[in-house]
């Protein structure tokens, strides 16, 4: 195993020196903060994500089992069937086919997971593929580790000049459904925390949407962020992408992500017997269905062809 590859077009030295406990070099710095553009945007989404972060902070103080279970189950939906086999899995990447309806459902929960409407997360994801580790990619630790942890979020600027086209989905823009989510998504936010908060007041609106949503994000920034940083390479990827286990753990499976990286069109990431992913458990639970259908594994031949052992590289 090797734990970091030689990425092109990054230099070896810098002077921002590398990132603790990893060989990651910061090779280019983007200010967080200060020295740069804030659009309306910006502030928006920073003010949203410090509100969610401060009503986290009452969880201590409005402490109940049924506050706790909900927060619980709306993390395991949304972030299961929301956003790790919707939004990513089958959405990103197309790794199987689900009937409309049942799509149409599972990306509604990624709506409610807080994490932006499904053409703006696809958009992205497939940009950081398509360009990772390079002057494009939209949040790679070469910026630094907390840039690529949540920084690149709250700056559209960042994400403008990179991608001002952003054509990489018109799959999506093509249907009705997710132009209508993208339209009115700070509607369908607002009316769930009215009614989680109908529902239990303010001890359930810290749990269900404080908790659940600042935990959700944080475990989902970990796979852009630790993911490309600790852990071991399994596959000759050519970037930074690293197996994590306990980011896999905390993300239904997606810290295998160096397994990720070598074969995006695999709906199963870990690949090993031992390597937990519950995503793919459920994806396999669908295809028993027959809703699942069209699931793309990786073959031997793809395997070989990722393998670091492997001398013979198919063409």
């Amino acid at each position: 195993m090797k734990n970091l590859v030689t990425v092109s077009n990054t230099v070896t030295e810098s002077d921002y020196g590398k990132i603790t406990l990893s060989d990651v070099m910061v090779t280019r710095k983007r200010n967080l903060f200060w020295g740069r553009k804030w659009r309306t945007v910006d502030i928006q989404i920073g003010l949203w994500i410090l509100s969610l972060h401060l009503l986290a902070l009452f969880a201590p103080f409005t402490f109940t089992w049924g506050a706790f279970c909900l927060a619980f189950s709306i993390w395991v939906l949304c972030g299961v069937f929301g956003v790790t086999l919707c939004y990513h899995r089958h959405l990103a990447h197309r790794s199987f086919n689900l009937p409309k309806w049942l799509e149409y459902m599972f990306a509604y929960l990624g709506v409610l997971s807080g994490q932006r409407d499904p053409i703006f997360w696809v958009s992205i994801h497939r940009y950081h593929h398509q360009f990772v580790e390079t002057e494009k990619d939209p949040h790679s630790p070469t910026f630094g580790f907390w840039f690529s942890h949540m920084g690149w979020l709250f700056d559209s600027g960042y994400i403008f000049e990179k991608y001002k086209e952003r054509n990489n989905v018109e799959d999506l823009k093509s249907q009705v459904f997710y132009r209508f989510i993208r339209r009115t998504y700070v509607l369908h936010t607002a009316i769930y925390g009215v009614l989680i908060y109908a529902f239990g007041g303010f001890t359930y609106l810290v749990w269900g949407l404080g908790v659940a949503a600042t935990w959700g994000y944080h475990v989902t920034f970990l796979v852009n962020s630790a993911c490309h940083t600790w852990g071991n390479q399994t596959w000759d990827t050519g970037d930074l992408s690293k197996n994590n286990w306990w980011v896999a753990m905390v993300t239904f499976g997606e810290g295998w992500h160096n397994n990720h990286h070598a074969f995006e069109f695999s709906a199963r990431h870990g690949l090993e017997w031992w390597q937990i992913d519950f995503c793919w458990y459920m994806i396999r639970f669908l295809e028993a269905l027959g809703l699942a259908t069209n699931v793309k594994l990786p073959t031997e031949a793809h395997k070989l062809k990722k393998s670091f052992k492997s001398d013979n590289k198919f063409k």
